[in-house]
Order: C-alpha cells, then sequence, then structure tokens
C-alpha cells in the first residue's frame, strides 16, 4: 500500500505542477502568488486522490507510462492557462504527450510483424491418433455446471453464495472440472467473510456426481476491497502486465491456489506476451512468483486461455502484417470461437498434458472449410499449428455443430464443445450433444473430410465404437492408434451377434482365444454367412479395445 500511495502522490505533485501557473502576471503581484501556492497546494491533494481512486478500482499497472492520458490533458490546460516562458515550455511538453499518446493508440499498426513473430508455430500435417483405450475429457462444461448447481444444498449457507467460473484440470490423475463457490454480492461479503469451498466433478464420466470440498477462501475474485483477488495481486505487484482472469488451480491434496499469468507487451503497452504466472493462497493471501519454466506440477493452466486466444488471433492475423488483416486478407485465418474457456477448448493429451485447442477458418463467409487447428500447450506456451492432409478439405466446428443441429433439428438439441481428434486414422469432430435444458443426450462423432460419416452414442466409447463400424461401412479406413499392431489370428468362433446397421450388417463374434472382434458386411460381405463352430483367420488391429478392428476375414469353406 506504501508504494501505491508513493505512486500517487508522485503522480498527483507531477499533474498539479503542469496544470497550476507559476508565473503571476504582475512580480509585484503577492496575492497572485499566494493564490497560485493554495491552488498548487489544492490540486496536488485532488489529483493524489484521483489517481489513487483511479487506479485502486481498475487495477490498472502502476508503470508511469500508464498516465500517458493525465499527462495530455494537464500540460494542455497548463499551456492555456500559463503565459511567457512557461506556457512555451508546457506548449512543447503537451505536444511530446500528443505525440507520445499518438504512438500508443497507433502502435497496433506497426507491431503487428512482432506479434507474429511472438506467435509464430510449428507447423505439422496432423495430431497422433488417439488410444482407443482410453475415454476423452469429453463431458461439456454447460452439463457438469447444471450438475453442481444441482448439487449446490451441499454448501452451508447457501444464499450467500453463488457457483464461480468452470475450468477442468487433472488431479490425482484423473480429469475433473473445478468451480468455486464465491459471493454473491457486497453484503453477503461483508457477512460472510470467506467462502467455503469448491465443487469438483468429473470431466470424463458423465454420470458421476459432484463433491463439494470444504476448504475456507478469504482472497477470491467475488471479494471486495483489499481482499478482491485481483486487487491483491496488483497491490503485490504494482507494475506487472496482467491478462487473463484469475484462475483456481488444485493441487493433488485438494489445496486450492489462484493464478494469473503475467508478462510483458510487445511494444508501446500494445500487445502480450506471457512469461509466467502470480500463485496466491486465497486462505492467507502468501504470493508466490514463477516464471513458466519454473510453474509447480500440479498447475494446469498456467497460461491463460485468454492470452492463448490473444495469440491465436495475432497467428491467424499478421501474417503478412496490419493492413493485410483488414483489406487483402492474403493467408489470413480467423480463430474459431466455439471454445469453453476464451475462445480456446482444453484438452489432454495421452501423457496428461494440457492443451488449448482451435480450429482456424477462412474470413470469406459462408465457407465452414477449416484451414488447420492448433495446439497450445497450457503450462510452456508452446504452440503447434496442425494443417491436417491438404489433399482433403476439412469440415471446421462451426460446420460439425451445423450437422448436429441438423440431425436433431426436431428435439431441437445442440452440439457443445467440439474438438478435433484423430480417431482411427480420421479427422473426426467429437461434440457433446445437450437438450435445450443443458442436459447431456449423447455424444456425436463426424469425420472431419467426409461429413456423410457420422455415429452417436450415449457414451464418447459407444459412440467409437459405432462410429468405426461407420467408417468402415463408408468404405473408410480403420488404421486404429498409432500405436496399434497388425496382426493375423486363426481360431474357431464361439459367439456371433449380428446388428443391421443402414443397409449393412455388424457382426460381433468371440473366438476360442477368448478375443472379441467386429466387422462390417461392408467391408467383408461374405461375413454375413459367419456361424459358430466356423475356422477363420483374421487380421485385426490390436487396439488393446474390447471389439477389435477387423480388417479382413477368411472364413473356411467359403473362401
Amino acid at each position: 500500500m506504501s508504494q501505491f500511495l508513493l505512486f500517487s502522490i508522485i503522480a498527483g505533485l507531477a499533474a498539479a505542477l503542469i496544470l497550476v501557473p507559476f508565473s503571476p502576471k504582475a512580480k509585484s503581484d503577492d496575492k497572485k502568488k499566494t493564490f497560485n501556492i493554495k491552488l498548487l497546494g489544492a490540486a496536488v491533494i485532488l489529483f493524489t486522490a484521483g489517481v489513487f481512486a483511479v487506479y485502486y478500482l481498475t487495477n490498472l499497472d502502476r508503470n508511469f507510462t500508464s498516465l500517458w492520458g493525465l499527462l495530455i490533458v494537464v500540460s494542455a490546460l497548463g499551456a492555456l492557462f500559463s503565459t511567457g516562458a512557461e506556457r512555451m515550455v508546457k506548449t512543447v511538453l503537451f505536444i511530446a504527450s500528443l505525440l507520445f499518446g499518438i504512438y500508443l493508440l497507433t502502435a497496433f499498426v506497426f507491431n503487428a510483424d512482432e506479434k507474429y513473430e511472438i506467435a509464430n508455430m510449428d507447423e505439422q500435417t496432423e495430431i497422433e491418433a488417439f488410444d482407443e483405450t482410453e475415454t476423452p475429457a469429453s463431458v461439456p462444461p454447460q452439463f457438469a455446471r447444471n450438475k453442481m448447481k444441482k448439487a449446490f444444498g451441499q454448501v452451508p449457507n447457501t444464499s450467500y453464495y453463488e457457483l464461480g467460473n468452470l475450468q477442468i484440470q487433472k488431479v490425482n490423475g484423473e480429469y475433473v472440472y473445478i468451480a468455486p463457490v464465491e459471493f454473491s454480492g457486497l453484503f453477503k461479503w461483508l457477512n460472510g467473510d470467506t467462502t467455503p469451498g469448491y465443487f469438483t466433478v468429473s470431466a470424463t464420466d458423465s454420470t458421476a456426481n459432484p463433491k463439494f470440498m470444504k476448504t475456507e477462501m478469504e482472497y477470491t475474485p467475488s471479494s471486495y476491497f483489499h481482499k478482491n483477488i485481483e486487487r491483491h495481486i496488483r497491490m503485490k505487484h504494482p507494475e506487472y502486465i496482467f491478462y487473463g482472469d484469475p484462475q483456481l488451480e488444485i493441487n493433488d491434496d485438494g489445496k486450492p491456489f489462484y493464478i494469473r499469468s503475467y508478462g510483458e507487451f510487445v511494444s508501446a503497452r500494445n500487445g502480450f506476451d506471457v512469461k509466467g504466472i502470480v500463485m496466491v493462497d486465497p486462505s492467507n493471501g502468501n504470493t508466490e512468483t514463477y516464471k513458466l519454466a519454473d510453474v509447480p506440477a500440479f498447475i494446469d493452466g498456467a497460461v491463460s486461455p485468454e492470452a492463448v486466444s490473444l495469440t491465436n488471433s495475432y497467428y491467424g492475423n499478421y501474417i503478412h502484417g496490419f493492413w493485410n488483416s483488414k483489406f487483402g486478407k492474403s493467408d489470413v485465418k480467423l480463430p474459431s470461437d466455439e471454445g469453453t474457456e476464451a475462445n480456446v477448448s482444453p484438452i489432454f493429451d495421452e501423457n496428461g498434458d494440457m492443451y488449448y485447442f482451435t480450429d482456424f477458418t477462412s474470413p470469406k463467409e459462408g465457407v465452414d472449410s477449416m484451414l488447420g487447428y492448433s495446439l497450445t500447450n497450457s503450462r510452456t506456451g508452446e504452440a503447434v499449428y496442425y494443417t491436417g492432409n491438404l489433399e482433403e478439405s476439412y469440415m471446421d466446428s462451426q460446420g460439425a455443430l451445423q450437422i448436429i443441429e441438423k440431425r436433431f433439428i426436431e428435439k431441437k438439441w445442440e452440439g457443445k464443445m467440439p474438438i478435433l481428434y484423430n480417431f482411427y486414422g480420421e479427422a473426426s469432430w467429437l461434440t457433446p450433444v445437450l437438450d435445450a435444458n443443458g442436459f447431456l443426450q449423447n455424444y456425436f462423432i463426424v469425420s472431419a473430410a467426409n461429413p456423410e460419416i457420422s455415429a452417436y452414442g450415449t457414451t464418447p466409447n459407444e459412440a467409437l465404437r459405432l462410429y468405426k463400424t461407420a467408417l468402415q461401412r463408408g468404405g473408410g479406413s480403420v488404421d486404429g492408434s498409432s500405436d496399434a499392431e497388425e496382426k493375423t489370428i486363426s481360431g474357431s468362433v464361439v459367439r456371433v451377434y449380428k446388428e443391421k446397421v443402414g443397409d449393412y450388417t455388424t457382426i460381433s463374434f468371440l473366438l476360442d482365444n477368448n478375443n472379441n472382434f467386429l466387422i462390417s458386411s461392408e467391408s467383408s460381405p461374405l461375413a454375413i454367412y459367419l456361424q459358430e463352430g466356423d475356422s477363420v483367420e483374421v487380421t485385426y488391429l490390436d487396439t488393446g479395445e474390447t471389439f477389435l478392428p477387423v480388417k479382413s476375414m477368411t472364413i473356411e469353406g467359403l473362401e
């Protein structure tokens, strides 16, 4: 607080000295001198109080360059009220401050190339294939939030609080959504003083129930005055440049911490380049600062989703500078706004590392073709841009949502949180489908390159199994995960189950080696004659799934 007060006094004193004229019109006019001194004192007090109030309320960084607007105003008025040499000096100061203000306001035109260099991504063709033995973190946040609200009765003094912002995190090896309990207003804060804890719910199991974790938090986003988390962080780090909202992160012991990304302006108080985080213990306000390379292991979202969204915008728009982004738009690609957190969607890879996903589309209206997609590491900020198979045209996330809307038009269901995966070697959109009340109805998978190939199921794994059949039926190649090995085995059929799906039949069968297999009559027409006791030779992909995908099959006696 003392540093903040000193900043306000220096700014107030400087503003008063510039505004109030020093030289009276007549040198012998002692009354004029006395009046100026009194006016100067009053101006110092008023400006100091004004600067203190504005910076306290806005949490603006306390670098002196942030005072440029005030400098323009007081220097202009100071030149107007003064005379002689003093007027000339203050006029020069006004012109200099005005030029500095113009420089700051137009910096976005000239630093576009620098922003693009900061955001520049490595380019690859396609992400690695999804491991079919895993379950994607595919519970949509809207559904998880609805479940938490219904469980809000677990919170003591419920009327004092409301549910805070939802975000995904990996805790003790499990993917969960977490949301803090926040104050519902000023008077509730005055009465409550601390919030009672946070909710957690599985991000992979839609049937899981939310759990309320009791842990008192004093410094929160919904607290007021010096207990507000943003103001508390600003008081501790008055000159830091922050971008993005504070986020709640839980360590493996269940203890909560608030973090906020800090960084640097690209140039002239414009743009943002993330450098690290400030972490606060909300129970006592203890604050620590970490560079990105030193962030504690339990923190998943060190780089705020807002910062990633901004970087995506730099990368997509400024490939040929600022003016091209507005007029010619050569090679410009626009990041999608379909993400769940600040237009990006958090996902996890096979190692449990979190990335922010964004797809890019053409700036041309009415085009739903995807130009590529990016994955940004949420701890390091390093990003990769995937072009996809350049021989194929991929549908973007908006196109996938439109297909779902048309598919369930009578029920008025909507897709939420579309994520692009590599399923069985096919770029595919996985999208949870919600009804009008926000309840999860199914999971819809559609090929990005062949939108006519789609499937849906009540769980992600069921949808994957049906999608595999749809790929086989549609003539697609089911290549499995990147680690799936192609094998051939012979055996006797123990059990057979046949299911009519569209124009073809899906055959599930069990061999005497206790392995289950799945094949479509689309790829193997003679499979419809399969029966118990047949001897078969099967070529399949060892994906580790319960039902292994068959590439080809020979039935003894039907060659």
